[in-house]
């Protein structure tokens, strides 16, 4: 019969699947009045559903009739795709037995890979690598599983990728690395694990902020801190700012405070010509204005001699001291606030 038209009975079946009814799969399929991978306007078939739903009895019933693992949506997306949405690790095994390819991508190019990643499915993460999948796949802005895995703050998810190679530094279409992103999110934990395995604290995106300017801009606290044990850039970067201007922009006094004893120079001037403290007139951050004019005074008490509070220092290299003694030159790196590609947040429809 036609895959292409559907008839009551190819809505009964995909609704079987769907729901996770057994008996009713059965006894549609054994009328022969429908096709195992009969398919909805989508092109989703009823073992894409049942995959989906997690409904293990009812995917070995629709291979052992003959299903297609291989059936795309027209999306580009696979029963095995969905399975790995869900964490159903059961189904794929059986999937993958029965010959479903592993790094089958969609059309923005997530792989069951990402969607397992996005999830933070440990179980499945570690069951599609075993079984080949690439730790290095792309979407179309070049964002990998790692990206993902920092992205949606997957500890355990980020773990088994760097321990299966996959590179920490590997960056977005905009220059946004994974580092970036865990940073932007505010993913204090993920921002310290990529540090120890390596990644460059001060990578620079397309904008030319870095990791320590993101979260500075959007007041997390905690991954400051974890940023600054790498001693990152200070200084001004290449999109005429520095982390201080973005922590005073929007009032964020403990960043501000923990970047004036980091080093950071308070008389810096951004593009528009504006010290800290100028900035924080300008936005009417009362406290913020009070803590950097009182050290400012301070300054002009102590003397001269310093360049600035805090030392101000400016530096050529940042040297990781939890990588051998492996120097990196500086730079910038921050990114957008990424949101995860449509495929990969893809949602099982049925037509009836």
């Amino acid at each position: 019969m036609s895959l292409k038209k559907e008839t009551l009975s190819d809505v009964q079946l995909h609704l079987a699947a769907l729901r996770g009814d057994e008996m009713l799969l059965k006894r549609v399929l054994d009328s022969g009045k429908v096709h195992v991978d009969c398919r909805d306007e989508d092109y989703t078939t009823p073992l894409i559903l049942a995959a989906a739903g997690g409904h293990t009895a009812c995917v070995i019933e629709l291979l052992e009739q003959g299903a297609d693992p291989n059936a795309r949506r027209v999306t580009g997306t696979t029963a095995l795709f969905f399975a790995a949405q869900g964490g159903y690790v059961d189904v794929a095994r059986i999937l993958l037995k029965a010959g479903a390819p592993v790094d089958c991508s969609s059309v923005d190019g997530g792989t069951p890979l990402f969607v397992a990643c996005q999830g933070g499915h440990e179980a499945m993460v570690s069951e599609l690598l075993s079984h080949g999948a690439n730790v290095h796949a792309c979407m179309k802005d070049r964002a990998t599983p790692l990206f993902i895995a920092a992205q949606n703050g997957h500890s355990l998810v980020l773990k088994l990728l760097l321990a299966a190679g996959a590179h920490p530094d590997a960056p977005r279409n905009d220059g946004a690395t994974p580092l970036w992103i865990a940073a932007q999110m505010g993913h204090d934990h993920i921002v310290k694990i990529l540090l120890h395995n390596g990644a460059f604290v001060d990578a620079v995106r397309c904008d030319g902020a870095t990791a320590l300017f993101k979260a500075a801009h959007k007041g997390h606290s905690s991954v400051v801190h974890e940023l600054l044990k790498f001693r990152p850039n200070l200084g001004l970067l290449e999109n005429g700012e520095t982390a201080l201007h973005a922590a005073v922009m929007f009032g964020h006094l403990p960043i501000v405070k923990q970047l004036v004893a980091a080093g950071c120079d308070c008389t810096a001037k951004n593009l528009d010509g504006c010290t800290a403290l100028q900035l924080a007139r300008q936005q009417k951050f009362a406290t913020v204005y009070q803590y950097l004019k009182e050290r400012d005074q301070q300054q002009v008490t102590v003397g001269s001699g310093n360049n600035g509070p805090g030392g101000g220092y400016k530096r050529s290299v940042s040297i990781n001291p939890n990588t051998s003694g492996t120097v990196k030159g500086t730079g910038g790196g921050a990114g957008v606030g990424g949101l995860p590609p449509k495929t990969v947040a893809s949602s099982v429809a049925i037509t009836s």
